[in-house]
């Protein structure tokens, strides 16, 4: 890379800044265009004097309107960490000052600093990104997804592609130094083969409105918990051809970082908030490819970062890393069979136990969605899964209208390429020939698993619960015992025992599902 005019300036400043331009030594974090000075209760960012194809910051009017950019746009995701743009100035005396009356050489983003721990990254090292944390990440992207501007000019086909062609020549450049050239082909081909048949799909979202000035730059290390609230900081600022995007362009950045940190659940559960919040079946058809694009650039950028760090332990760090992301694109993209899965029974038999173990491991990644009838009723009424509703909420007509919406989503979400599990009771004929019939509209093969136990063990179990999004109570379930009507084996649906552990009857179903395949 030619050397930058801007480069010696601003290794001067970084020297001063270092070296008692703050009062005091500050800790200092490099990326592959920034550089983060930690020092008190504030942090200070500055932007490299560099230029990559997808940024340049090669001059100080560059690196300011960058960092404006910055202050403005990650306030509308985290307005009490980002405060104000500070000079490091020349005085007379041809010294520096931060923040004094001469001409400023350079400029600083000054944030309020929090402690590292609470970023999501670390949060998520130590186990913490639990299956609560996760859904409430996916509901706060969804909320700041739903206020994000519109931007018709920007996104659709030809942006993607132009995403990928970059990423493309990025990481050929990375090669043979960092990465192995035949994965990289490998890698690359399978992207453009998987962006061509999506193409009409993406810019009828760009039409309908869902390309909109996101995050950009939406991964755990650039989320923290602040009050316990997960809260996306850091966007990206530099280009809005980069930072306006397909709403699920923005998410799979996330899910994509949760999946590489083996964080499968986690991810499933962050998208089945978002989903259910958004509403968006058809484009979820586009997952696969936007997980493996957002890796492609994670691995370019690990591969730049390697270049940029100074100590050989961390270089190899880097660089393992990239090539961990160079085969998450590889691994996303592998296809996976599509299905539909209903799992039926009385109030007690441990549905959705079963539907949640299960879901993980089907489809394409980050799993199956699972439609539960019971959260589908609350949330027609305006209620959150844990309130109780009243007795008019399960009149017939109700739920009827909650089965035709829970078979017309399955089929939708079927038909768009995304493995679904069902939860319900499915206690009567009709309702469970309409959900087969949505799979049969969508294509995908249909699975029905009815579940049943003892009296007993339905009534211990219901009586046992707290928290859950089911009204039913032990009467419900001795009701059904009149009400509910199992399955004919003209049906074909498949009847398990459920009176064990959830371990147990989970090995069951796995066991019926994979000789189906």
């Amino acid at each position: 890379m030619a050397r930058i005019p801007d480069a010696d300036e601003q290794a001067e400043v970084l020297a001063f800044l270092e070296g008692g331009g703050f009062g005091g030594r500050p800790e200092r974090i490099d990326t592959h265009a920034a550089v983060v000075l930690l020092v008190g209760e504030r942090a200070y960012k500055l932007k490299k004097a560099v230029r990559f194809s997808f940024l340049d910051f090669t001059t100080r009017e560059r690196r300011r309107a960058a960092l404006e950019a910055e202050l403005v746009l990650n306030r509308r995701t985290a307005p009490a960490l980002y405060r104000r743009l500070v000079p490091v100035t020349r005085e007379e005396d041809g010294g520096l000052a931060l923040d004094g009356e001469g001409r400023p050489v350079e400029w600083l983003l000054e944030m309020v600093r929090f402690p590292a721990e609470a970023r999501l990254d670390r949060i998520a090292e130590r186990g913490g990104l639990d299956r609560e944390l996760a859904e409430r990440l996916g509901q706060g992207v969804a909320r700041f997804h739903a206020r994000a501007a519109i931007r018709r000019d920007k996104g659709g086909a030809a942006a993607l592609a132009a995403v990928v062609r970059g990423n493309a020549s990025d990481l050929r450049e990375l090669v043979p130094e960092l990465l192995p050239g035949e994965r990289v082909e490998r890698a690359c081909a399978a992207v453009e083969r998987a962006l061509a048949p999506v193409e009409p799909l993406l810019e009828a979202r760009r039409l309908a409105g869902l390309v909109r000035h996101g995050h950009g730059d939406l991964h755990l290390a650039n989320i923290v918990a602040l009050d316990g609230e997960p809260t996306p900081f850091d966007c990206l600022e530099f280009d809005e051809d980069l930072a306006c995007t397909d709403l699920l362009y923005d998410l799979a950045f996330l899910l994509m970082d949760l999946l590489a940190r083996g964080l499968e659940e986690a991810a499933r559960t962050c998208l089945q908030a978002w989903a259910d919040a958004r509403l968006d079946d058809q484009g979820l058809a586009l997952l696969p490819l936007l997980i493996a694009i957002r890796a492609q650039i994670r691995a370019k950028v690990e591969g730049f970062t390697a270049r940029a760090v100074r100590a050989a332990e961390e270089r190899a760090r880097h660089r393992t890393s990239a090539q961990h992301y160079l085969e998450q694109v590889l691994r996303v993209l592998e296809p996976r069979p599509v299905r539909l899965v209903a799992i039926a029974g009385r109030s007690g038999t441990g549905k959705s136990s079963i539907a949640a173990a299960l879901a993980p491991a089907l489809g394409p990644v980050p799993g199956a969605l699972v439609l539960r009838s019971d959260v589908v009723r609350k949330r027609s009424f305006g209620r959150q899964p844990e309130e109780r509703l009243a007795a008019e909420a399960y009149r017939p007509e109700v739920t009827r209208r909650v089965f035709a919406a829970l078979a017309e989503r399955a089929g939708r979400l079927a038909a768009a390429g995304r493995a679904v599990v069902c939860d319900a009771v499915y206690g009567l004929p009709e309702q469970r020939a309409e959900l087969r019939a949505a799979a049969e509209r969508a294509g995908v093969p249909f699975t029905g698993i009815w579940l049943e136990a003892p009296e007993e063990v339905l009534e211990a179990r219901v009586a046992a619960r707290r928290g859950d999004a089911s009204d039913a109570d032990v009467a419900i379930v001795r009701r059904q015992a009149e009400t509910v009507a199992a399955p004919s084996p003209e049906e074909g649906w498949l009847r398990i025992d459920a009176s064990g552990t959830p371990e147990a009857i989970c090995a069951r179903v796995r066991a019926v599902l994979a000789g189906e395949r």
